[in-house]
């Protein structure tokens, strides 16, 4: 059997829904559904969706080296497009990156070039080229 991810369903805190709107429009990803509590998007290939959580489950927080999600990675098509995503969507808007970053990750393979960041909830995020 073939598959592909069809669709990831995020919980995010309301300050991070247009931190998405507008990091998954840099990347690409068209807009298929939104309002006040969620927004929807697509590559075509794998739609993200954006909840707002609610109240009551805010209080735990979000913390990568908790059991689930430690960090959503988006490949692009050369280290190019990873330095300029951090020029034009990371420095503009002031969104620090980690590990100083973008570089070669040669632990990951020989040319494994990218830039780590943080959402408005902390889950961590990834932008890379490999080749």
């Amino acid at each position: 059997m073939k598959t592909h991810l069809y669709h990831l369903q995020l919980n995010v805190s309301a300050r991070s829904l247009d931190f998405y709107k507008d990091l998954f429009t840099y990347l690409g990803y068209k807009i298929i559904d939104e309002s006040d509590e969620y927004i929807g998007v697509s590559n075509g290939t794998t739609d993200f969706w954006l909840m707002k959580t609610e109240e009551k489950y805010l209080v735990s927080g979000f913390h990568r080296k908790n059991t689930g999600i430690n960090h959503l990675a988006f490949a692009v098509e050369g280290k190019e497009a990873v330095d300029q995503f951090s020029n034009d969507f990371l420095k503009t808007r002031r969104i620090p990156t980690l590990y100083n970053t973008p570089k070669l990750f040669p632990e990951y393979g020989p040319n494994y070039y990218a830039v780590y960041f943080e959402d408005p909830d902390r889950l961590k995020l990834e932008v890379v080229f490999k080749s």
